[in-house]
């Protein structure tokens, strides 16, 4: 042990964005419980190189006692990190995460009762829904159904904030569905490299809401890609909060339309 310099972290001024998270060569940092963490002080260098990538301006160096950086651990760090997730189908515990495929239905209107009146009739949109289960924890990377899929990333709020995100994003398309502030980042990162490798989807759509701390599952998106297929193009939407698409960015290094 001796003293040094090192990554102090300001919880209280961290969202979660998780900016610091792809700056760190290192793999020091992970997103837990919604908040950056240093995971262990032998992988900070602390070089500092992750400062300027703090919008909220959390990070700071400080010199205190901690064991010194060591480059091999951090080697083998990356190393686990880079490793993909067996392909193991789900089997036994909830009965809610048995895999499941259905053929969509045409996305054309049908009547319904009005929740305001039983005698009112309003149009009702099917879902379009093409399998179960989305949650991306869920989900393991050999999933018939994401093999060669149109795939589509999306942060769990984005369909409360697309009044037509049925037909807008989900007819034909595979879906995984994340939280990159309240879940591990690290494993996001990992387990999307597991699917991408098993199952080279033919395009990735990214849905993220326009607060910062939303920026992760780009993040995790492009950072899986780049390791595993860096050709398949690759488009990133930024929704509002209020509704709308504030932003469609082609990834860089991508040949998406």
């Amino acid at each position: 042990m001796a003293v040094r310099k090192i990554i102090l972290i300001d919880e209280e001024k961290c969202d979660g964005c998780g900016d610091c998270v792809t700056a760190c060569d290192e793999g020091a940092i992970k997103i837990i419980d919604g908040k950056a963490k240093l995971v262990g002080d032998i992988l900070c260098d602390g070089f500092g190189a992750c400062l300027g990538e703090c919008p909220q301006g959390a990070l700071t160096i400080e010199e205190r006692e901690a064991v010194a950086f060591d480059e091999q651990a951090v080697e083998q760090h990356l190393a686990r990190m880079n490793q993909p997730l067996p392909a193991a189908p789900l089997t036994g515990g909830c009965p809610g995460t048995a895999m499941r495929q259905f053929k969509a239905p045409v996305a054309t209107p049908v009547a319904a009762p009005s929740a305001a009146s039983t005698n009112v009739s309003q149009p009702v949109y099917p879902s379009l829904l093409g399998h179960w289960p989305i949650q991306l924890m869920l989900v393991p990377p050999g999933a018939p159904f994401l093999q060669g899929a149109d795939l589509v990333v999306c942060a769990d709020c984005v369909p409360f904030t697309v009044p037509d995100f049925h037909a807008r994003y989900l007819q034909g398309r595979a879906i995984l569905v994340g939280c990159p502030k309240l879940d591990d980042l690290n494993y996001y990162c990992e387990k999307l490299q597991a699917i991408f490798q098993q199952a080279k989807p033919s395009r990735i759509t990214v849905l993220r809401m326009e607060v910062p701390c939303c920026g992760g599952i780009t993040d995790a998106v492009l950072q899986a890609r780049e390791r595993s297929v860096p050709h398949v193009p690759t488009e990133v939407h930024t929704i509002g909060v209020r509704g709308g698409i504030r932003q469609e960015a082609v990834a860089a290094g991508t040949t998406g339309n």
